[in-house]
């Protein structure tokens, strides 16, 4: 068998500091510990990233385009309640995934001009993508709601999709079943359509639900 060719340093270190941001916090990690970890020099990290900021930035851009494909799926045919809650989960896998990104985001924003940028493109790409699916709900059959109804109900699936994991935190910070509260977000977002489904999408809304009761 061949053996498998070693991953780049330079991809290396994106997983690395990726894994060490999430687990303590990105204004906890420094460079020196990001090559300590890799047991690598601080030269050799150095070589290939200039500075812990520019890790971030080349972390962040993965996670735009990872957003960007979750956002371009939608316009493959038109969502059922089961595509609405399918497209949830993964894009709160993507939020528990680089989870750093939103519980430090307030002091991203202020140090890391990309992000500060770019961030508020991804919500609102985040607030068309909720839009498009209730919409695409409506045209089926499956949803009662209004034009400013539906743009109401986008803002707060946003809203609560952005923040979930920080108010999962400090409602738990030392024993945080962190995997188990993304599944819960999902549910929280659901609930905030369901009011709006009509017929059988509300019955398998509801049978879809009973797992996170």
């Amino acid at each position: 068998m061949h053996r498998k060719a070693p991953r780049r340093t330079r991809e290396r270190i994106l997983e690395v500091s990726l894994a060490m941001f999430n687990a303590i916090g990105e204004p906890n990690v420094t460079t020196n510990a990001i090559a300590d970890e890799m047991n690598i020099s601080p030269g050799n990290l150095y070589y290939h990233y200039r500075s812990k900021d520019e890790i971030v930035t080349r972390i962040f851009v993965q996670f735009e385009r990872e957003m960007d494909e979750l956002f371009a799926m939608q316009k493959d045919r038109r969502a059922n309640v089961e595509d609405a809650w399918f497209w949830l989960h993964l894009v709160f896998e993507k939020i528990w995934k680089y989870r750093f990104i939103y519980r430090d985001l307030n002091d991203l924003l202020a140090k890391n001009r990309i992000i500060e940028t770019h961030f508020k493109t991804i919500l609102q790409n985040a607030q068309r993508s909720a839009e498009m699916l209730m919409h695409d709900l409506r045209e089926r059959g499956e949803l009662v709601a209004t034009k400013g109804e539906i743009s109401a109900v986008a803002t707060n699936v946003v809203l609560t999709a952005t923040y979930w994991y920080s108010y999962s935190f400090v409602m738990n910070p030392r024993k945080l079943d962190e995997s188990a509260a993304m599944s819960r977000g999902v549910f929280q977002v659901m609930t905030m359509i369901a009011p709006y489904l009509t017929g059988d999408a509300r019955t398998l809304f509801e049978k879809l639900a009973v797992e996170y009761r």
